[in-house]
C-alpha cells in the first residue's frame, strides 16, 4: 500500500483559484465537510455526480492512510424556495401539499437518497448530521453573530449585515469572485423585503408566521434558522472551527458557500475552511438539464432506460464509470451514445479483469515496466484527484493482460503481483467501480466456452473446418472473440 509520505498531493482550491499542495491541519487526518442534500424530492442527477466526486476524493484520501473524518449533512429544514430569504420552506410545502407531517417527507426522501447513493456504491459518510438535529447550536452562533455586531433583529428575523461585516474587514464575495459594489448595484430590492437595511444581506433566523408548519422557540421569537447557517453550524461542530476540505457543486459557491465564510468569520473570529472544492454541472444531450423543458434523467431512469432520451438502461457501475471518466471540474454531458460507449470500455476493463484474475506466472519478466506505470497511476491521482488520466493509464494494462492470457507475452510472479494490486486498488478500492451484476454466472460462461473450444478443437483435428469455422463465427456475432495459439485457444468479449 502506498503510503502519505510518498506522495506530493495538490487540489484545485476555488479561493485561491489555484492548484495548491495538499498539507492537512493535522499530518495524518483530514476534516471533510460536503453539503448534502434538501430531502424535498428524489435526489437528482447532479446531485449524484457531486457526491460520487466526493467519494472519489473520500477514497483516495483513505487509501493513502489519512484517517478522514467525512461528514454531509442532511438539510430537513430552513432552505427556502428562492436565495432571497422568500417563500416556502421546501419541505413544508411539499408536506402541505401530501397533507403529511414534514417529518414524513424528510424521511421518504432520505431513505431514498441513501438507497441512490449505495445504488452508485458511494460509501456513507463518517457522520450525517440534520438541520433540526443542530437547532441549539444554530442559536448560539446566530448570538454570537449579533455580539460581534455582524446581524441585527428586526421583527422576529435576525439578518446578516454584509455591509458592516465588510466594514470590519470581511472579504464578501471573494470565493465566487463577485465585488460587494457589483452585487449591491445588481441586486434588486424586492417587494417585501424592506425590513432588511441591504438587499445583500441574509437571513440567521426568520419569523415564523402562524401557516409556517416547521418552527421553533428563540430569542428573537418563534421561528426557522436560515438555509445557510446548518452548514456553519455542522461544519466546525464535527471538524472543528478551521478545517481542511468542503466540498459541494458549482451552484453553490454563491450564495451559499460565501454566506457560510461569512458567518464562520464573524461568530467564531476565523474563515473556516482551508481547501474549497467544487464539482462542476451536468448537460443532457449538450443543454441545460431542465425538468420544465423534458431535458433531464433522473437517476433510477439511467438505470432503468424508462426514459426518452435512453435506449437503455445502464449498470450503476456503468454509471459511475462514465462519471470518472470527466474530471470533477469539467462539464459533463449525458447522452445515450456517450453511455453507450462507455459502458463498452466498462465491458472492456471487467473483461481483463476477469482475466488478470485467472493468470499464472511464467517465469520470465512482461519486457514493460510496471513500476512506472504504477507510478503515473498515482501521479494522475495525485494532481487533483485526475480520473481520467487515471483510467487511461489503467486501460494500458488491458492489451498486457490479455497478451500474457493469449500467451503471446509471459509475465514474472513478481510483475503479476504488483498488476493485480495496482489494478484493484484503483479499479475496485478508489474508483469504486463493482463487477457487472452477472459476474456470478461468469465461472458458468467459462465452463461453456470450455466446451466450444473443445468442440472446436475436435473439428479441427479432423479436419472439419465447416465446424471449426461455424463456431468461431456465430460465437464472434455474440460478441465473443476466439484466439487461436500453438498451444491452445482462449476467448474475450469485444468491448
Amino acid at each position: 500500500m502506498s503510503t502519505i509520505k510518498e506522495h506530493d498531493l495538490h487540489l484545485f482550491n476555488s479561493l485561491s483559484g489555484e492548484k495548491e499542495a495538499f498539507t492537512p491541519l493535522h499530518s495524518t487526518h483530514v476534516g471533510m465537510y460536503v453539503c448534502g442534500p434538501t430531502v424535498y424530492s428524489d435526489v437528482h442527477l447532479g446531485n449524484v455526480r457531486t457526491f460520487t466526486s466526493f467519494d472519489l476524493v473520500f477514497r483516495y484520501l483513505s487509501h493513502l492512510g489519512y484517517k478522514v473524518r467525512y461528514v454531509r449533512n442532511i438539510t430537513d429544514a430552513g432552505h427556502l424556495e428562492n436565495d432571497a430569504d422568500e417563500g416556502e420552506d421546501k419541505i413544508a410545502k411539499k408536506a402541505r401539499l401530501e397533507q403529511i407531517e414534514p417529518m414524513e417527507v424528510v424521511q421518504k426522501y432520505t431513505v431514498g437518497f441513501r438507497d441512490v447513493m449505495r445504488a452508485f456504491n458511494n460509501l456513507p459518510p463518517s457522520i450525517e448530521p440534520t438541520a433540526t438535529g443542530h437547532i441549539v447550536e444554530q442559536i448560539e452562533l446566530i448570538k454570537a453573530i449579533i455580539k460581534a455586531g455582524m446581524a441585527y433583529e428586526v421583527n422576529g428575523s435576525v439578518y446578516f449585515d454584509v455591509e458592516k461585516y465588510q466594514q470590519e474587514g470581511g472579504d464578501y464575495g471573494q470565493l465566487s469572485g463577485r465585488r460587494i459594489e457589483e452585487l449591491i448595484h445588481n441586486t434588486r430590492q424586492l417587494e417585501g423585503q424592506t425590513e432588511k437595511r441591504s438587499p445583500l444581506d441574509f437571513a440567521l433566523w426568520k419569523n415564523a408566521s402562524d401557516a409556517h408548519i416547521m418552527r421553533w422557540p428563540s430569542p428573537w421569537g418563534i421561528g426557522f434558522p436560515g438555509w445557510h447557517l446548518e452548514c456553519s453550524v455542522m461544519s466546525t461542530k464535527y471538524l472543528g472551527d478551521q478545517f481542511d476540505i468542503h466540498g459541494g457543486g458549482m451552484d453553490l459557491k454563491f450564495p451559499h458557500h460565501e454566506c457560510e465564510i461569512a458567518q464562520c468569520h464573524a461568530g467564531k473570529g476565523q474563515r473556516p475552511v482551508r481547501y474549497w472544492m467544487h464539482g462542476n454541472m451536468l448537460t443532457l444531450n449538450g443543454k441545460r438539464m431542465s425538468k420544465s423543458t423534458g431535458n433531464t434523467v433522473l437517476p433510477e431512469e439511467l438505470l432503468t432506460g424508462k426514459s426518452p432520451h435512453l435506449s437503455k438502461g445502464f449498470s450503476p457501475s456503468v454509471v459511475r464509470f462514465f462519471m470518472m471518466q470527466a474530471h470533477y471540474r469539467s462539464v459533463l454531458d449525458f447522452s445515450d451514445e456517450a453511455l453507450k460507449a462507455a459502458e463498452k470500455g466498462f465491458t472492456r476493463l471487467m473483461e481483463a479483469l476477469n482475466r488478470l484474475d485467472k493468470l499464472q506466472a511464467t517465469g520470465k519478466e512482461l519486457d514493460t515496466d510496471l513500476e512506472d506505470w504504477r507510478k503515473r497511476a498515482y501521479a494522475a491521482m495525485d494532481d487533483d484527484f485526475n480520473s481520467p488520466i487515471l483510467i487511461s493509464v489503467l486501460f494500458e494494462a488491458v492489451p498486457w493482460i490479455n497478451s500474457v492470457a493469449d500467451r503471446k507475452k509471459e509475465i514474472s510472479q513478481a510483475q503479476l503481483d504488483l498488476l493485480r494490486s495496482v489494478i484493484k486498488t484503483f479499479v475496485e478500492d478508489v474508483l469504486g467501480l463493482e463487477r457487472p451484476d452477472d459476474a456470478a454466472n461468469s465461472d458458468v460462461l467459462d465452463e461453456v466456452m470450455e466446451v466450444l473450444i473443445e468442440l472446436r478443437r475436435g473439428a479441427r483435428i479432423e479436419k472439419n473446418w465447416a465446424l471449426s469455422d461455424a463456431i468461431r463465427d456465430q460465437l464472434a456475432a455474440k460478441g465473443i472473440r476466439l484466439h487461436d495459439a500453438a498451444d491452445g485457444s482462449t476467448w474475450t468479449i469485444d468491448g
